[in-house]
């Protein structure tokens, strides 16, 4: 029995080490093409994809381009067609998260590449998505106020590494029982560092200063890198 776990421990550092060499492959032409990437990770239902909805068209003037990934239908990329952005579905199969690897070749056969800002949207979870890198800019935890003030500290890899955190369906705080307050002190417990945004899609709560944020950032990333 332990020579068995001990086998799927190096199983998975040599996956996780694969993983992390081709992020860092992805980061390096991200950078050089100066384009700005988001990983968005949440449960399923929480908004990921009503997110992106409020937030694109905000970015006109941008060049945009979304990665979906779930384990079936074309349900999420459609609707972000629909806003005349590119989409590219994934289907995982029954996978609970994207890997680097796979970005890499799903931007090939899809040739999806050169944007200002690449959304990635992925797999419903808020544990398997923590543990890989995408060769995102950031990582952005969504926690929408239905789930329950208990998640930051029931997941906290996810919060602890995601640099951006987004309460979401604000406009339902009324209806249900959630410690606004509390959620946010647990967060930042996980993460001092942490940006932290309330949101609501159907409202637009909060969605000018996320999209203020996003476009601060790229333009910060360009001068750095000379882009």
């Amino acid at each position: 029995m332990e020579k068995e776990s001990t086998r799927k421990i190096e199983v998975r550092q040599k996956v996780l080490a694969a993983n992390e060499e081709a992020a860092r492959e992805l980061r390096r032409r991200f950078e050089l093409r100066g384009t700005a990437v988001v990983n968005l990770i949440s449960s399923p239902g929480s908004g990921k994809t009503s997110l992106l909805e409020a937030t694109l068209p905000r970015l006109q003037g941008y060049a945009v381009g979304v990665l979906e990934g779930d384990i079936a239908t074309e349900r999420d990329a459609e609707r972000i067609r629909r806003l005349g952005v590119r989409a590219h579905q994934i289907l995982t199969g029954g996978a609970c998260h994207l890997d680097a690897r796979q970005i890499d070749r799903e931007l090939a056969i899809s040739g999806m590449e050169g944007f200002d800002f690449l959304f990635i949207e992925n797999v419903g979870n808020l544990i398997c998505p923590a543990s890989y890198d995408l060769g995102e800019d950031f990582k952005v935890a969504l926690l929408s106020v239905t789930e329950g003030d208990d998640k930051p500290f029931k997941y906290p890899g996810i919060f602890s590494r995601s640099a951006v955190s987004v309460i979401s369906k604000c406009d339902l705080l009324p209806h249900v029982r959630f410690d606004l307050r509390s959620v946010e002190d647990q967060i930042r417990s996980l993460n001092p560092s942490v940006q932290l945004f309330r949101t609501s899609a159907q409202t637009g709560e909060g969605i000018a200063d996320w999209c203020r944020f996003l476009s601060d950032w790229l333009e910060t990333k360009r001068g750095r890198s000379g882009a």
